[in-house]
């Protein structure tokens, strides 16, 4: 929706710095919003964007500069600035939801704000008005459902119904669309789109361009804790503001030339795991990387899980160098060189409190061990290759890996296979939620393991992405393959036709 540049900002940073320990996170910083405004905000990991929203919604103070929210500047003091902040109108919806499982639809949208009378909740007013916020996306959930019953797009969905109880001024939404395939996305867009019609202000937090263009006014880009530009999104190029966030212009990476092919070390036959796959059959060469294409639910995770043990199938046979495997278990597939990275790096990729040496030796204890003991000289050593060799930005081994950026959390959840030394890798969405850079540099680590002899299987639920990392590329529709198509001959546009084909 576009906005008359006249009116006055709804939220506005003035002169706002923001330094921690050893780090400059916000220089200077002035930004604007108006009402009804959607504006992306872009930058690669370690750009600002997280500090810029924490300001925003009281989370921080700056230590020096304004935050401006509905005409006055915040004034509160660290304990209340972000009640004061919420009072004002400002919402965030995180990349990372925050539903209860277990409760309903209605339950969450009032979470922790249930309507009470005589410290009893009010059940049918906390209905009625959840069948409000959910109309105002379009929505059509029953509000007694559990949010473990809903899809990953209708909980997003459930996450911005929330921040609509009340009255917003700003919505700040951070990659909501990082976990979900293209179709599903357009749900959360056109929720977007119902929430500016309102007059609602909105900051959209997103790598992917092609949403950027549907739904955004403008873009602010941000580098190294500056706002370097802002600009219409119309007419806007995405090699320029590519070049705006990296400081340096897009390289253009150089089409995919599959080698010769190598010796077979993965054979999939008649693969079946009701009701998720049916028949499915494809062979893995040595130095080989395989992407897997498909829409949330074609049973692309599963499709690994099931090759990896951590499912039971139904039928079929996998055939690892020649021999069958047969009710293999994860730890088995471990054992005869399989590397496994999981589709939620923060759910079951990592441990957040522990450190990077500790998350990346976790996979081969026993070499960094001498008669069963631990030796944290070769635990650091160990760590040091992996991060030397997959360009791990950390000041310290033993540094938490939860301080990390994503995509260095991400290298080091492919890094510990490398500390394995395993030669399967099955990667489940390994660059989802990384900025543009760390993207590139995650496909040149994977294309230089194949180099090395490796397999590697690739999934994602970003097409574009496809091409530039694969040899080949699978499609999986409705559990079942039902396209091939090999580099350079891989079209994006064509591999987007065939997941969604009836």
């Amino acid at each position: 929706m576009s906005t008359d540049s006249g009116t006055a900002p709804v939220v506005a940073l003035a002169n706002c710095s923001k330094q921690y320990p050893g780090v400059l996170a916000l220089q200077n910083a002035e930004f604007e919003l108006r009402a009804g405004e959607v504006r992306a905000l872009l930058g690669k990991n370690g750009a600002g964007k997280s500090t810029m929203i924490r300001l925003l919604t009281g989370a921080e103070l700056p230590d020096s500069g304004t935050v401006t929210i509905g005409g006055a500047p915040l004034v509160e003091g660290p304990s209340r600035r972000a009640a004061e902040a919420y009072e004002r109108g400002v919402r965030v919806v995180y990349q990372e939801l925050s539903l209860v499982m277990e409760m309903s639809v209605a339950e969450n949208l009032f979470l922790g704000r249930w309507p009470r009378r005589s410290g009893v909740i009010q059940q049918s007013e906390m209905t009625a008005a959840a069948e409000v916020a959910l109309s105002r996306l379009g929505v059509n959930l029953a509000p007694n459902r559990t949010v473990a019953s809903l899809s990953p797009a209708e909980r997003q969905l459930v996450e911005i119904a929330r921040v609509l109880i009340g009255h917003p001024k700003v919505v700040i939404l951070d990659e909501p669309t990082s976990s979900l395939a293209d179709a599903e996305a357009k749900l959360v867009l056109s929720a977007v789109q119902r929430i500016a019609a309102e007059g609602i202000a909105v900051i959209y937090v997103s790598h992917r361009m092609a949403e950027i263009r549907q739904i955004a006014d403008s873009v602010t880009v941000m580098r190294d804790g500056r706002i370097v530009e802002t600009v219409p999104i119309e007419g806007a190029d995405t090699r320029e503001i590519v070049r705006l966030m990296l400081g340096t212009e897009a390289a253009e990476r150089a089409a995919i030339m599959p080698p010769p092919r190598g010796t077979p070390v993965l054979e999939v036959r008649n693969i079946a795991l009701a009701p998720k796959l049916s028949d499915v059959s494809f062979t893995l060469h040595r130095g080989e990387v395989l992407g897997i294409a498909g829409l949330l639910g074609s049973g692309r995770t599963e499709l690994l899980e099931t090759i990896m043990g951590h499912r039971p199938r139904d039928a079929g046979t996998i055939r690892h160098d020649g021999r069958n495997l047969s009710g293999s278990s994860y730890r088995a597939m471990v054992r005869r060189g399989f590397g496994f990275t999981p589709e939620s790096r923060k759910d079951a990729g990592i441990v957040p409190m522990l450190g990077v040496d500790e998350n990346t030796v976790a996979t081969d204890f026993g070499a960094v061990g001498r008669w069963g003991i631990l030796s944290p000289r070769r635990i650091a050593d160990a760590t040091r290759r992996v991060v030397d060799r997959l360009h791990v930005k950390t000041a310290r081994t033993d540094t938490p890996i939860g301080t990390l950026s994503g995509g260095n959390q991400q290298k080091v959840v492919i890094g510990r296979w490398v500390h394995a030394g395993s030669d399967v890798l099955l990667l489940d969405e390994p660059t989802r939620g990384v900025d543009v850079e760390a993207k590139a540099q995650i496909y040149d680590i994977i294309r230089e393991l194949a180099a090395e002899g490796r397999a590697v299987i690739f999934v994602s639920s970003e097409i574009e992405e496809l091409p530039l990392v694969c040899d080949r590329v699978l499609v999986l529709r409705g559990g079942r393959l039902v396209e091939e198509l090999t580099a350079p001959g891989i079209d994006p546009d064509g591999l987007l036709a065939a997941c969604l084909a009836a």
